[in-house]
């Protein structure tokens, strides 16, 4: 750590007064010249450098700037809403900045400036960017801010003029408009998206406004360490994989942006777990290049800019196992991507040519939604499984805690439904987004823990303000696995229940409830949702085939259980559908007071070890 971050962060310690000016630290009066966001003056040339000495950089800056020669094409955007949002034409717009943007800087091509110009005064006459969701204006002001200190040089002063009052009477004054604020006290990734776009604006018209910009960067370097706490302590980011490429690449637009610009990073990137977070996102990958996707976000993975990042920070070119497969596997689905130019920015000092597999095979976090991540090999035929414990009331959370996914064979078998459509289930009236026990919320079928891979008790809901954390971690080369004890989120319905799941001999998973019951009896139900189909079901046995492939779950230990599966249609009106989908599991009573030790296999059909009950004490 350099000498005054050091200092820096001391005088944090000291001092709880929240403006940088409580401990001595004061932004500059005055700021080098544009370009100062994130590509400075001469990074052209180490970009054009590193693409030359790389086959995988050529393909990839072609295809950029095929993108950017199509989006000249395009109608100039449209201020068209869906729902509340405006977010969509926001995301575009700071796609067509990106990749317009990096085209014109390495090629100086005047036609790129052209169309980013004529691009740039459409959304400045906006009536606005819609303040009541304030993620459109960040973006948006994050867009245009980039615009106009990338193509600065050759604009003409009137376009200048009329895009700094945009910035200003558009993005960054509303931000001071107390029905707008929320963001500053959120602990999630509306803080690191609102932070990063209004910061981007004052940077933008930093010479001309000093003190509204000074006054701006210094609340969000303030604000931003909110939602930075919550990688702490080992990296993981409690809203999954999705939410993190829009959290977290957001910091980094604006760590970077403050580091390029003040040579300081005030401290940020010393938080704790903050440098770690790079390898819960690798981890969170199976081999059907699917990812973990608890929460409320899809299984699609993409690459992530942010990747290149971490990587140089780290100097561990491993993190971007994933990046670079997708690179050379899915390099033009990538291209409709806001955020991919940025990869040739941050990582032009990386070698991506040279195959880094990486070393660790499991990996755990804690934190507000403690993780489990595990996989028997890094090729695409090993097995993975991936345990979500925490709680359903952190944000976008669902009733999941002790859920799992599960690859083998490179397809995925256990699944999670992940994201509902927003717009969909608010356009029929249906409150989402209360983490009470009794919200709506819980009642939309994708959310509650009936649709996911966990248990449940005379079909009730978990409870809302349980906790559960990752308690063990088991990493042999015969066991890798994890310990949950979820009894608090079965509060009232059981008096205790601990989950383990682990991958034995390489070869296939077992999962292992321990459950001691209340003095009442009840129906346990065990579920797992898939996209298999059913090949065949027996008394303890039920035979899942795909794409050729079978899977066998098995109930090892000696319970009388009931073998069944449960539909994934909704009975309400305003879920969607869940297609080519079951839910398989067992039913079984449990008496008053009665312990007992289930334990089920996941056995794919290329297992060549004998498959055998586990030893629960290896967690204990």
């Amino acid at each position: 750590m350099k000498a005054n971050s050091l200092l820096k962060l001391s005088l944090f310690a000291l001092f709880t007064f929240v403006s940088l000016l409580s401990f001595g630290q004061q932004l500059p009066e005055k700021i080098m010249a544009h370009p100062r966001i994130l590509f400075l003056e001469g990074q052209e040339d180490v970009i054009k450098k590193s693409i030359q000495n790389s086959p995988i950089k050529q393909k990839v800056n072609l295809a950029l700037i095929k993108e950017a020669n199509d989006i000249i094409g395009l109608p100039p955007l449209e201020r068209i809403q869906t729902g509340r949002r405006l977010l969509s034409v926001s995301r575009e717009y700071l796609r067509r900045v990106l990749f317009l943007g990096y085209a014109y800087r390495l090629n100086q091509d005047e036609k790129y400036l052209k169309r980013m110009e004529q691009e740039m005064l459409n959304v400045a006459n906006f009536s606005n960017w819609n303040p009541s969701h304030f993620l459109d204006v960040a973006e948006m002001t994050t867009a245009m801010a980039i615009a106009y200190d990338w193509f600065y040089q050759g604009l003409s002063q009137n376009t200048k003029a009329k895009i700094k009052t945009a910035i200003i009477e558009l993005g960054i004054n509303p931000s001071y408009d107390t029905k707008n604020t929320m963001f500053l006290t959120a602990h999630h990734n509306w803080n690191q998206v609102c932070n990063a776009g209004m910061a981007f604006g004052a940077l933008a018209i930093y010479d001309e406004e000093p003190e509204l910009a000074k006054k701006t960067i210094e609340r969000a370097i303030e604000s931003i360490k909110l939602p930075m706490t919550q990688y702490a302590p080992d990296g993981a980011y409690p809203e999954g994989y999705a939410y993190w490429g829009y959290g977290t690449t957001f910091n980094v637009l604006f760590i970077d942006a403050m580091m390029k610009a003040f040579q300081s990073d005030f401290g940020l990137n010393q938080l704790p777990g903050f440098d770690k977070t790079a390898a819960y996102l690798m981890h969170m990958i199976g081999p059907s290049k699917n990812s973990f996707n608890y929460s409320d976000c899809s299984d699609n993975i993409r690459v992530n800019p942010a990747m290149f990042w971490f990587a140089e920070l780290n100097q561990d070119p491993s993190l971007l196992f994933w990046e670079k497969e997708l690179l050379k596997t899915d390099l033009n689905g990538n291209m409709h991507r806001r955020f991919t130019p940025l990869m040739m920015i941050w990582g032009a000092s990386l070698v991506l040519d040279k195959e880094l597999i990486p070393k660790e095979k499991i990996w755990a976090g804690s934190g507000d939604t403690p993780v489990a991540l595990m996989r028997s090999s890094w090729d695409g035929n090993g097995i993975f499984i991936g345990l979500k414990a925490g709680s359903p009331h952190v944000n976008h959370a669902h009733m999941d805690i002790g859920s799992f996914v599960m690859d083998a064979m490179g397809e995925r078998w256990a699944i999670d439904f992940g994201a509902s459509s927003y717009n969909l289930l608010e356009s029929q009236g249906i409150q989402i987004w209360g983490r009470e026990q009794d919200s709506q919320r819980w009642d939309v079928f994708r959310y509650n823990n009936l649709a996911h891979s966990t248990l449940s008790f005379n079909n009730q809901f978990q409870k809302v303000y349980g906790f559960a954390d990752i308690d063990k971690i088991i990493d042999t080369e015969t066991v890798k696995g994890a310990m949950t004890d979820i009894s608090a989120i079965y509060k009232t319905q059981v008096k205790s229940s601990k989950r383990a799941v682990a991958i034995i001999d390489n070869s296939y998973v077992v999962v292992t409830d321990q459950l001691v019951n209340n003095q009442e009896a009840k129906t346990l139900q065990w579920r797992m949702p898939t996209n298999a189909k059913v090949k065949s079901i027996n008394d303890s046995e039920i035979v899942l085939s795909q794409n050729g492939k079978t899977l066998r779950l098995k109930l090892l230990s000696q319970q009388k259980v009931k073998m069944r599966t449960w539909s994934t249609k909704s009975p309400n009106s305003y879920d969607e559908a869940n297609p080519n989908s079951i839910i398989v599991g067992f039913e079984m009573e449990l008496e008053a007071k009665a312990e007992e030790a289930i334990q089920v296999a996941l056995i794919p059909e290329n297992n060549k070890a004998e498959v055998k009950p586990t030893d629960w004490k290896v967690f204990e």
